[in-house]
């Protein structure tokens, strides 16, 4: 069965405002939010709502897929509930629903997608399924109004990708990482400095006090010409060193090592793509989205590396930097707006690639049961 509409219709939704509902369970947060789409592309977020589990998951030092799965459960029809009653609607105003349909932990996934068609055949709305990055891509359009296209570097705990960005659906990879994303090196590392979950602000909050001049970690890739990224080595070198750590100053030293190293090969391998970029293209614009874009150190390092190059700089509110569902609400509606929704059955995806040509043709990782990485 395929949800489907007249997008040609005066007034309808090719043409007037989009006001759509979004709902994100992709990892360790259950959240929804109403976005309103202007016509000219202009989004207005009418309320966001985030249930955190971290407490749910402390005490074991990372994400719990089956007990973030029955958290979901548990919490997303009041989530949903408590993002209506703050935008101030019913369901008669929306005019589609968006749910992240992957990648993640699949059955996280399968609770908001289940829940999003339930509405969407209960309220007669067309279903819109989102890739989780597409709604990274998008987020910083939620701060302000940003125009296609733009080179992104999506950094988060799962991803690390440098894209080229000319609308939701059309995304060209030119960089990934080959092994570890940035997020995952923050939160590993921190989890062998002995800091609490989430590791990566812990690590930052740490490095603050640090002077990481003392510590020689390895650099990767530096011989390749490319713009993909590589953390495992880092990854395991500064676990091994936080086991020689004796006095939290030791710690702290680390720590501010740590996030430098991660700054400087986010940034090494952003200035080669950026160089690159600019040779194809005349708008210069940098976007830096995903969790690891909240981390103060990283922004203010691509910063400077998009300035030396002519580049403007942008990166979403810290608010959306994180998981969170208006990104989702946003993605679908400027799919709505193509007429791009989707069958009542689409299959929640564990793995699901921006540029899938790119990931099939040119894999980083061998394609799985799963399918293709990244």
């Amino acid at each position: 069965m395929k949800m489907a509409a007249d997008y040609s219709s005066e007034g309808g939704w090719a043409t007037g405002a989009l006001t759509v509902l979004g709902l994100e369970t992709s990892c360790d947060e259950t959240a929804a939010s109403v976005v309103r789409l202007s016509p000219e592309g202009e989004a207005t977020v009418l309320s966001s709502v985030v249930h955190s589990q971290i407490d749910d998951h402390a005490a074991y030092g990372g994400v719990v897929p089956e007990i973030a799965a029955r958290s979901h459960v548990e919490m997303i029809d009041g989530v949903v509930r408590r993002a209506m009653e703050e935008a101030g609607l019913t369901y008669e105003a929306l005019d589609g629903v968006a749910a992240t349909a992957g990648p993640g932990l699949v059955g996280g996934v399968m609770v908001g997608l289940s829940f999003g068609k339930a509405v969407a055949l209960a309220r007669g709305l067309p279903l819109i399924a989102v890739n989780h990055l597409e709604g990274h891509a998008v987020s910083a359009r939620l701060g302000q109004p940003v125009d296609y296209p733009f080179l992104l570097l999506l950094v988060s705990g799962g991803h690390c990708q440098l894209l080229e960005v000319r609308g939701v659906g059309e995304m060209t990879r030119l960089g990934t990482t080959i092994d570890d994303a940035a997020g995952e090196a923050f939160d590993k590392i921190a989890k062998a400095l002995g800091l609490g979950y989430p590791g990566g602000p812990a690590l930052e909050k740490l490095a603050e006090t640090g002077d990481g001049a003392r510590f020689d970690l390895p650099r990767a890739l530096l011989g390749r010409k490319d713009c993909d990224f590589s953390f495992s080595g880092l990854k395991t070198a500064a676990a091994r060193l936080a086991q020689a750590c004796e006095t939290d100053q030791q710690r702290a030293d680390l720590a501010d090592a740590v996030q430098t190293a991660i700054a400087r090969q986010l940034s090494e391998r952003s200035d080669r793509a950026l160089k690159a970029y600019a040779e194809a293209h005349p708008h210069r614009l940098f976007v830096v989205a995903g969790g690891v874009a909240a981390n103060r150190t990283v922004r203010a390092t691509l910063q400077a590396t998009a300035e030396k190059n002519g580049f403007a700089f942008l990166a979403p509110p810290m608010a959306y930097c994180t998981d969170n569902a208006a990104m989702i609400a946003l993605a679908g509606a400027e799919r709505l707006r193509k007429g791009l929704v989707s069958d009542i059955d689409t299959a929640a995806r564990p793995r699901w690639p921006l540029d899938e040509y790119s990931a099939l043709n040119d894999p980083t990782h061998a394609p799985g049961r799963k399918g293709a990485k990244a």
